[in-house]
């Protein structure tokens, strides 16, 4: 009890210091403690900032921007709609783009009692049925052009289209009335996916967060102020685009969001709202450095403070790359859609250790567990554990996360350095070739470090002899030329010979889901023989 007590307080040191809690207008904190009682912290946020930053532009998107007080007064003409329609405890589905629909919708059902699930852009019409039938979907609220997705439901749609000036979705919450909702019994669950790289993306609800170590956590690493501007890279639909959208609306700062991602549009951005953080994913970061100099050099970005980076294992090549163009200001988050928050490496740390996922966040606990199910000796490699103030519920479909001690299982494998964690890769990713246990992260960081190299991955195959054998995936940048023997040279005069790729495949780009994770699976079955 007095741990908790004390996250608490130095969460609510690191909150004040950033100006999420107006300590010298406490009737301010009353107002917004209220909010939060009223609707939840993910209902409530919006309501808690308009009562200190109404006129404060909230969202920036391709229709424009719009207030905290307007945006406040839509979610409660929506949510009044819903609630005519829907008991509590019934599911809303999210399929679009980043824009302000989706938040809209989200919030609105929390304040209404109504749980949301946010299904992936990238889904086929199969697969979106297949998951909105699993999870009980009872409406869909979609993007026009995405509209064909829905054909196999059944249920209640509602289009929008953030591009015109009235859609659907305003027809349908203009009857609403923009008076506040009551409180719900229960606020409504928020539901996001896995990421789905090797099967069915499953449901993982969260819990809303009892107190305020979740976001004191980020606040206590990340230099955001209050009323200032973030630029969103990832999807909303995936927990990195989410969160710091949150935190975001926790200071009564800008989100600024666009449909698809445009590197030269996101630096614009930028420089427009001068934004002084952003969130992206690390194949979003490569993109960015994929541009030339002078057109970077276009953009004044130096309001920048933060680039926080989650989502996959941030090559160091790329991060080297990006803080030397864009200053030192990469802080890299590890964590899951499961455990939530883990670890963060500051950019100190990405600068000095960059292959280093960093230091256990704020009310989070990390261990190194061995197969014995007891903690690993300092420097051994073991399976990721971690326990946070948030834990996982298991999946909406059945099944759950291993847990020792508390603590929930990430699926990774890692060792510990001079108090940094380092993840080796994902405790199924291990390839035994000859008897030899490889980890494909060490060998695709040496791969994407060379000059001609984009992007690569390394799996493992089938071979009659081995047991299994290494194939390398690489994308070179436009105008390189590397041959395979090159890259075998490579890897045999850096690391030890049985972690030499015997095949070696040259592709345009890497399958890679909306977040920027490679699908291994894909590669693995891959039929062209390597070269």
């Amino acid at each position: 009890m007095l741990h908790r007590a004390l996250l608490e307080g130095r969460s609510l040191a690191a909150m004040a210091k950033a100006g999420v809690l107006p300590v010298s207008r406490p009737h301010q904190i009353v107002s917004m403690a209220g909010a939060m009682r009223r609707y939840g912290p993910f209902g409530g946020a919006v309501t808690a900032a308009a009562g200190r930053h109404g006129d404060q532009p909230a969202i920036a998107d391709e229709r424009g921007s719009i207030t905290y007080a307007e945006l406040d007064r839509t979610i409660n003409k929506l949510s009044n709609t819903l609630r005519a329609s829907y008991q509590p405890g019934q599911t809303i589905g999210i399929l679009m783009r980043n824009h302000r629909s989706p938040l809209i919708v989200a919030w609105a059902a929390s304040r209404a009692g109504l749980n949301t699930v946010w299904l992936n852009t990238a889904f086929s019409a199969p697969q979106t049925a297949e998951v909105a039938t699993r999870e009980g979907v009872d409406a869909l609220f979609i993007d026009a052009d995405l509209a064909s997705l829905a054909a196999d439901l059944t249920i209640p749609v509602v289009t929008t289209d953030i591009t015109a000036a009235q859609d659907d979705l305003d027809a349908y919450l203009a009857a609403g009335s923009p008076v506040a909702p009551p409180s719900p019994a229960r606020p409504g669950r928020l539901i996001l996916l896995t990421s789905g790289t090797t099967g069915t993306p499953k449901g993982a609800p969260r819990t809303e967060p009892k107190g305020y170590t979740l976001p004191g956590a980020m606040l206590d690493r990340l230099p955001m102020r209050t009323r200032e501007a973030t630029v969103i890279g990832p999807p909303l639909f995936h927990g990195t685009g989410l969160i710091m959208t949150m935190m975001t609306i926790a200071l009564g700062s800008t989100v600024v969001l666009r449909r698809s991602f445009d590197p030269e549009t996101f630096l614009a951005d930028i420089a427009e709202h001068k934004a002084t953080a952003i969130c992206v994913v690390p194949v979003l970061l490569q993109r960015i450095i994929a541009l030339p100099t002078e057109v970077t050099d276009r953009h004044d970005t130096s309001s920048l403070r933060a680039a926080f980076c989650s989502g996959s294992a941030l090559p160091a090549a790329v991060s080297a790359e990006f803080q030397d163009r864009f200053g030192d200001v990469i802080y890299n988050l590890y964590g899951s859609t499961e455990v939530s928050l883990a670890t963060m490496a500051n950019p100190d740390v990405v600068r000095a250790h960059p292959t280093s996922v960093g230091t256990p966040m704020l009310g989070c606990r990390v261990e190194l567990i061995g197969d014995d199910g007891k903690p690993v000796a300092p420097g051994e490699r073991g399976r990721v554990f971690v326990g946070t103030v948030t834990p996982f519920e298991g999946y909406t479909g059945g099944g759950h996360k291993e847990i020792i001690d508390g603590m929930l299982s990430t699926g990774d494998v890692g060792h510990v350095e001079d108090g940094l964690l380092y993840i080796d890769g994902r405790d199924d990713d291990m390839i035994v070739s000859g008897g030899e246990n490889v980890f494909p992260a060490e060998v695709e960081e040496l791969l994407i470090a060379h000059a001609s190299v984009r992007e690569a991955a390394v799996v493992g195959v089938e071979d009659p002899d081995f047991g299994m054998r290494l194939r390398a995936f690489i994308a070179c940048h436009d105008g390189a030329t590397l041959t395979a023997d090159d890259v075998r040279t490579l890897v045999r005069d850096n690391l030890v010979r049985y972690k030499v790729p015997r095949d070696v495949v040259f592709l345009d780009e890497l399958p890679r889901n909306p977040t920027g994770k490679v699908l291994k699976r894909t590669l693995v079955q891959w039929e062209t023989p390597a070269g």
